[in-house]
């Protein structure tokens, strides 16, 4: 056995009970909890966001949730860098770090690393949003079908953001996305991992999901996307004579839904069955993802299952023990020349 101290990861689809299962885990086993949500890091997003409660965050430390403003682009880079530095942390005090949530990418930046890819330009991702205004979304894949076909294959049409840094990295690199993947990372070291699955029943998955997400409208998401209105600017109907700052994650699940019934596109009703059918789909595609995930231990059941929790109790039970050994940091990006933003601009003007 390695001397290595242990890190959990519990992995699964949307309402598969991660949270209930690290909520036992992290008091039978004196742990901490680092969510690994793309949605969780940002503050005032509370109903739609599924995070866990105040009751549950005062039961066991939790870390890695509202870190971020609506405001922000907060990448996996930031997350793994964050999360690196937490789960130090954690054993430094002697805890059990517990990484918990569905963010497929975040999971993958904090375990394996990341590609050394070029730093952000604001400039080019103002030209490509506006391309996708004046356009569609479908129109940012076809120009990542041309610059890298197997990147676009990797990403659905209608995700925004990640169209837009797969454009952004072929365009400042000089190369496609894919080729970078494949070279240097820098994979987490300094502990050795347990990764917990979950993977519930199709059937009974979705039924949860659909009672969230009523729960959700029934608990004010609407009156909280509202709110939200009307300090912050949604990404799909962003205008630049608009002085409110556009928050991203309004165009989340959940959230892109209930904004389309305030803008009048939607019931009610037929908000909440979009909603629920859109969770539906993250969960498939959450579910595909993990499967690529090495060492799994896979269960059939939601983590609020007794059965699971023992099971899992014993196997964490069977791992504990071992030396403590200092993780490496991920690397930072490598600044970028106002130069390079520029040539990266020309070469989008072909498309």
């Amino acid at each position: 056995m390695s001397a290595d101290p242990l890190l959990v990861v519990i992995l699964g689809p949307t309402a598969s009970g991660k949270t209930a299962l690290s909520l036992r885990l992290a008091e039978q086993f004196g742990g901490e909890i680092v969510s690994c949500d793309s949605v969780a890091v940002y503050r005032e997003l509370e109903i739609g966001t599924a995070k866990p409660t105040k009751a549950e965050r005062h039961r066991v430390r939790h870390h890695l949730i509202d870190v971020a403003s609506p405001i922000e682009d907060f990448t996996a880079g930031d997350y793994s860098r964050l999360a690196r530095k937490t789960i130090a942390d954690i054993r430094d005090r002697g805890s059990l770090p517990i990484v918990v949530g569905g963010t497929g990418l975040y999971l993958r930046a904090l375990l394996e690393g990341l590609f050394e890819g070029p730093a952000r330009s604001e400039q080019l991702r103002i030209r490509l949003r506006r391309r996708a205004d004046q356009r569609t979304i479908e129109h940012l894949h076809r120009i990542l079908t041309r610059l890298d076909p197997e990147a676009a294959a990797r990403i659905h049409p209608n995700d925004t953001p990640k169209l837009i840094r797969a454009i952004e990295v072929c365009l400042l690199a000089g190369e496609r996305l894919t080729v970078m993947w494949d070279k240097g990372r820098d994979p987490l070291v300094g502990f050795r991992i347990l990764r917990i699955g979950l993977e519930p029943e199709r059937n009974g998955l979705y039924e949860r999901i659909n009672a969230r997400c009523a729960a959700m409208f029934e608990g004010g998401l609407i009156d909280e996307a509202r709110r939200l209105l009307t300090a912050y600017q949604a990404p799909e109907t962003a205008n630049e004579s608009d002085r409110r700052p556009v928050a991203r994650p309004l165009g989340s699940l959940g959230y892109r839904q209930v904004l389309q019934y305030l803008r009048g596109e939607l019931s009610a009703d037929l908000a909440l069955l979009a909603a629920q059918q859109a969770h539906r789909n993250y969960a498939k595609r959450q579910l595909t993802w993990f499967r690529r995930e090495p060492n799994v231990s896979w269960f059939p059941s939601f983590g609020d299952d007794p059965e699971v929790q023992c099971e899992v109790a014993k196997m964490i039970a069977q791992e504990l023990g071992g030396t403590k050994e200092q993780p490496r940091d991920a690397s930072s990006e490598p600044a970028l020349t106002s130069q390079a933003s520029t040539d990266a601009t020309e070469k989008l003007k072909i498309f």
